[in-house]
């Protein structure tokens, strides 16, 4: 992945409606990149971002706090950390297994082989229920690209690459960055492997994460509280292809901290 002429571009699009379970998301973006002026339509080098949070509604990936009765492993982490004890639950009954459970912090493996803290489950940007629902990771975010890719490339002629994306935290280091958790049209890695570097010295383990770099492009532009929850980023020119998230998800035994 190299920008054509040194130069990305992030470009929100503005007037996606409050989602809902059952939204036809395609047709939302669609309308969206319609309404957009200026540097849109779109380009073959154009990758189409889209924030979990959304895909996640639409889809039905979300929980009703309020059906939920805690276990007492759950309500006693809670009250010691000032923390919700049904979503603890919640988190405890979506991880494959938990890593790390201590200080306030749940840090679980998600199905999908994510490694997160609250394994993705998020209480913030849900809309008007805010306080009694959480929403879920998307089931399969692989194909929740693919399908938005697919309706993108049937209203508009074009194929564009699709990233769904989540904010993550970072193993020492504080704050968090968008990263990409779904992808369809491209390889979310870049394996430099094997390469000469500028210098003609043979790269031995530079692997880049192309796909988590346009996510965390494209959040500059959306913002975490502007209710922009789609970008297009231009120019990035990553590795096209039929990838996986998979594809970007380490082994455990490459795990130095297990």
């Amino acid at each position: 992945m190299s920008a054509e002429g040194g130069r990305v571009e992030a470009i929100a699009l503005d007037g996606i409606p409050e989602v809902g379970v059952g939204d036809d998301l395609g047709r939302l973006i669609g309308d969206a990149i319609d309404r957009t002026a200026g540097p849109l339509p779109l380009r073959p080098d154009d990758v189409v971002v889209v924030t979990q949070k959304i895909v996640s509604k639409a889809e039905g990936a979300i929980v009703d706090l309020t059906t939920i009765e805690p276990r007492r492993e759950a309500t006693v982490f809670a009250e010691r950390w000032d923390r919700d004890a049904r979503q603890i639950e919640v988190v405890l009954r979506e991880a494959r297994r938990v890593v790390r459970m201590d200080r306030g912090v749940l840090i679980t493996e998600t199905p999908h082989g994510f490694i997160c803290a609250n394994g993705g489950v998020d209480a913030s940007n849900v809309g008007p229920e805010s306080g009694s629902i959480v929403t879920l990771l998307p089931r399969d975010p692989d194909a929740s690209a693919r399908a938005i890719r697919a309706a993108i490339r049937g209203r508009f002629g074009t194929d564009v690459p699709v990233i769904v994306s989540d904010s993550f935290g970072r193993p020492w280091r504080w704050g968090i960055t968008d990263v990409a958790i779904g992808v369809s049209g491209l390889i979310p890695i870049e394996d430099l492997r094997g390469r000469e570097d500028a210098d003609g010295r043979v790269m031995k383990s530079t692997i880049r994460a192309s796909a988590d770099e346009i996510a965390s492009a494209a959040e500059l532009a959306l913002g975490k509280v502007d209710g922009r929850p789609v970008a297009v980023v231009r120019g990035a020119r990553p590795l096209l292809g039929e990838g996986s998230i998979a594809d970007a998800l380490m082994a455990r035994e490459f795990d130095l901290f297990p």
